[in-house]
């Protein structure tokens, strides 16, 4: 009886362990997760920003709101292109809110699949890109990291348009 109850300690221990290591945080979920939120916050300016306000640019040296949006998606279609092993390009520059919304949404859908194949065994994986061999992990973080840039230059945007960016707005995020 004791070899019995210590075999299923032993098992019941040894589940534990298990679920907690598939709980707990690794490079690519937290990866994952910045990149859902970053992702959510593009998504939501372009919707947030009205229509009329689409060639707004706050000095005229700089990308109208469009333009930037545009820029989003074509990195991301270069980056998370090359991820996936289908290099593609953008489809040419949007102009109008919903053909802006339907460029970030297809850029969306194949970083998507890039994030979505990113795991541990994987991350450190040398892929070809338009600038290079680089790490799977690498490319997707430099994405990340290019999103986030953008995120935040189009947040100025949307404040000067008397507009609250995604991620300050509480009432949004409450519901």
């Amino acid at each position: 009886m004791k070899l019995q109850l210590s075999g299923v300690v032993a098992g019941v221990f040894a589940t534990c362990f298990a679920l907690q290591a598939q709980s707990a945080p690794s490079l690519s979920s937290d990866l994952k997760a910045a990149y859902a939120s970053v992702k959510n916050n593009l998504l939501q300016s372009a919707e947030k920003m009205p229509e009329e306000n689409y060639s707004f640019k706050p000095t005229p040296d700089i990308r109208s709101f469009a333009e930037v949006m545009d820029h989003v998606v074509s990195a991301q279609m270069h980056a998370c292109g090359a991820v996936v092993g289908e290099q593609k390009a953008a489809n040419g520059e949007a102009t109008s809110k919903a053909d802006v919304m339907a460029a970030l949404k297809a850029a969306f859908a194949e970083c998507d699949k890039a994030y979505d194949g990113l795991t541990e065994a994987n991350a450190a994986d040398v892929i070809k890109t338009p600038r290079g061999e680089r790490s799977r992990i690498g490319v997707l973080a430099g994405n990340l990291v290019h999103d986030t840039e953008q995120y935040g230059i189009v947040s100025v945007y949307l404040r000067l348009k008397g507009v609250i960016p995604p991620s300050s707005d509480a009432a949004a995020r409450r519901k």
